[in-house]
């Protein structure tokens, strides 16, 4: 299945929904007619009661570069212009929109990531990684202030520290540092990458229901604004008594 442009593609297996990033002549830049085809397509998983995870990854040798540049060309020339607002706000929707998706979700990052397309796997709930990945904030390079809520959702992995060198001083990070940083959970050769992350998003994917339980409390309690033990327990335990009533085979 996939997107009326083919930008977007999506494929469901054994309770695991891979959504691909379809657009390798533009090293997966996102325009805003490529982002409405990610978010119909998040929507389609989400209405689906047997998928259990999802995987983002993407086709040729980036997994995102960003916005497409003639989209952010186009917005420059008035940002305020109901034509350019909205299509940015697109892109932003895009990967938040990942972000809410009912399962949980693992992003397959080879390549290099930039600007939105950081936010893109910044918004799974983990990270397979490259050795060879080029991460990169970019955004200041391209004279451009971060957008889509990007200092929140890098900071909150990495900390301040780590998050002011690469998003204000333009630090670039690999697949090593990703993992030593906390950016990503585990990083391999090239050719490992999807493999493993449908490995760990079949494991999940095994009890559907209770996968997305889960993780709708896991992102409250480890996700921004903060909570506190005592209210991530209260969190948890309507969900844990209804894990515990369901029949077991």
């Amino acid at each position: 299945m996939s997107g009326s442009s083919g930008e977007v593609l999506l494929e469901v297996t054994d309770g695991v929904a891979v959504v691909t990033l379809n657009a390798p002549q533009r090293r997966n830049a996102l325009t805003p007619a490529m982002a409405g085809e990610l978010i119909a397509t998040f929507d389609e998983v989400d209405a689906r009661d047997d998928v259990g995870a999802l995987v983002v990854r993407a086709e040729g040798r980036s997994f995102c570069a960003g916005g497409d540049v003639q989209t952010l060309t186009d917005a420059g020339r008035d940002p305020a212009a109901p034509e350019a607002y909205a299509g940015m706000g697109a892109i932003y929707d895009s990967f938040y929109r990942l972000g809410q998706v009912k399962a949980p979700t693992i992003a397959a990052v080879r390549g290099s990531a930039v600007g939105a397309g950081m936010n893109m796997l910044l918004a799974a709930d983990l990270r397979v990684v490259a050795r060879d990945v080029r991460l990169i904030c970019g955004f200041l390079k391209r004279g451009l202030h971060p957008g889509g809520g990007h200092f929140v959702l890098l900071s909150r992995l990495v900390g301040r520290e780590a998050a002011a060198a690469m998003a204000l001083f333009g630090e670039e990070v690999d697949g090593e540092t990703a993992v030593r940083l906390g950016l990503a959970w585990e990083t391999l050769d090239d050719d490992a990458v999807d493999a493993r992350a449908l490995e760990l998003a079949t494991r999940v994917a095994q009890d559907p229901a209770l996968a997305r339980v889960t993780v709708a409390n896991f992102r409250k309690e480890t996700g921004p604004p903060g909570v506190s033990w005592e209210i991530a327990t209260q969190f948890e335990r309507p969900a844990q008594m209804w894990s515990m009533r369901r029949p077991t085979d």
